[in-house]
């Protein structure tokens, strides 16, 4: 069995102007660590209306995923899948 890798990632989220929900703003970026992904959403926070860096453990390959561990989070955020 596959040791589990990292999977980190950065997502922004933008307020919908009718509803005001939250969505996501453009592509999730992912980081190889949780240093400058957090780095980067404490530099996205001000730019929109939420901004988190998340990690969890990922085996891609047997389609297991475990549970994310917020690292950082500013703002409204919108689901995480």
């Amino acid at each position: 069995m596959a040791d589990p890798a990292k999977l980190i990632v950065v997502m922004m989220y933008d307020a919908d102007p009718e509803t005001g929900l939250p969505y996501a703003a453009g592509e999730p970026m992912q980081f190889d660590n949780s240093e400058k992904a957090i780095r980067v959403a404490q530099g996205l926070a001000d730019k929109h209306a939420g901004v988190i860096a998340w990690a969890r453990s990922a085996t891609p390959d047997l389609g297991e995923y475990g549970e994310p561990e917020i690292l950082y989070q500013a703002g409204e955020i919108g689901d995480l899948d």
